[in-house]
């Protein structure tokens, strides 16, 4: 099975995500567009452009680099409580026919700030069954005509969406990736998603949760075909194994001062909460995932970073890799400067 590199970019207002340095019009669309054009430059497939109410609008940001671009895939984190299934899958279809089938996409059910654009999401429960619903109604609105549905949450009646997605051998419609870690979450996972993208927990919870996905699709009765895993993490790379350490320990040592501002939702996720408690068993994990980033702010795909040599990480993604995982969804601060380095000498250690 062929591998994906993403990376991430930073679409948000306040700049200083993740320690990165504060700089004018670091949201810009041309400061976000060189970041696009350099991950075409040096080897990555997209990028993850990610979500939450008070952030510049994803679809909006994905759209405007895809036109700025030729191979760059947008991978656009979306929520079934923001968008209506329907709207979603016209406009992401939309955008693939236009773009020539460069849309990926990654379905969010967290906690946001729900109320602030009229959304309710009531428990966990009530949360992943309106997922469910979300991910099989789009799919089927890209791969079916004259589509009628009427379920819990979403209903439409003899839905037809034109421009069709570009269907191509291996890809019906665009990808769809998925996360979580709750039982509700992976219930959906298994069954729904193309990809569960887990975040950087050690290589003996990432086989455990592989294992039990596949379970639990054989139970279920998964109909599309098997899922596929990806892992989204910070990696954090230098010359040599000893400078990458200092410059850990730098970070960690600055995020203690309080310059990364906590996520109010922090503790209230199941998947972050396995990767905060994560610490409790060592600063470091396996050979070199360093643990004491969610001590200090660190959160999501911050709360633990691969650290070391190109070699060192390049090692620590093959055994992700040797588990199952196919996606590799990777990021450092500063960005654009990661970009360069990481595509120029980790990536070649990959392929």
């Amino acid at each position: 099975m062929s591998l994906h590199f993403l990376w991430y970019i930073p679409n948000q207002v306040h700049p200083g995500h993740r320690g990165d340095d504060t700089v004018v019009d670091h949201n810009s669309l041309e400061t976000l567009t060189t970041h696009a054009r350099a991950l075409e430059e040096h080897g990555w497939g997209g990028a993850l452009i990610g979500t939450g109410w008070g952030r510049p609008d994803t679809f909006t940001v994905a759209t405007a680099l895809a036109a700025r671009t030729t191979t760059f895939q947008p991978l656009i984190a979306v929520r079934p409580g923001y968008w209506h299934p329907a709207k979603f899958a016209s406009a992401a279809a939309t955008l693939d026919h236009l773009t020539g089938g460069r849309v990926l996409v990654n379905i969010v059910s967290g906690k946001d700030d729900l109320a602030a654009y009229g959304d309710s999401e009531g428990d966990q429960a009530h949360r992943y069954a309106r997922t469910k619903e979300f991910i099989q109604l789009v799919r089927r609105l890209w791969t079916e005509e004259s589509v009628t549905y009427h379920g819990e949450h979403f209903s439409v009646t003899g839905s037809t969406v034109v421009p069709r997605p570009v269907a191509r051998d291996g890809r019906p419609h665009p990808r769809l990736y998925f996360g979580g870690a709750s039982e509700a979450a992976e219930r959906v996972a298994a069954t729904e998603a193309d990809v569960q993208l887990f975040w950087g927990e050690p290589l003996d919870g990432v086989a455990a949760r592989i294992e039990r996905l596949r379970r639990l699709g054989e139970t279920l009765g998964r109909e599309h075909p098997p899922l596929e895993f990806g892992l989204r993490i910070t990696t954090l790379v230098r010359d040599t194994t000893e400078q990458a350490w200092a410059d850990a320990d730098a970070k960690v040592e600055e995020m203690a001062k309080g310059v990364i501002t906590r996520d109010p939702n922090r503790h209230t996720a199941v998947g972050q909460q396995r990767l905060l408690d994560l610490a409790a068993r060592g600063e470091v994990l396996d050979d070199n995932l360093y643990t004491a980033p969610g001590r200090f702010g660190g959160g999501g795909a911050g709360t633990t970073w691969l650290v070391g040599s190109a070699e060192d990480v390049a090692k620590s993604l093959r055994g992700y890799q040797a588990l199952g995982v196919t996606h590799f969804v990777l990021s450092d601060t500063p960005y654009l400067p990661e970009i360069k380095r990481q595509g120029d000498r980790l990536l070649p250690l990959l392929r």
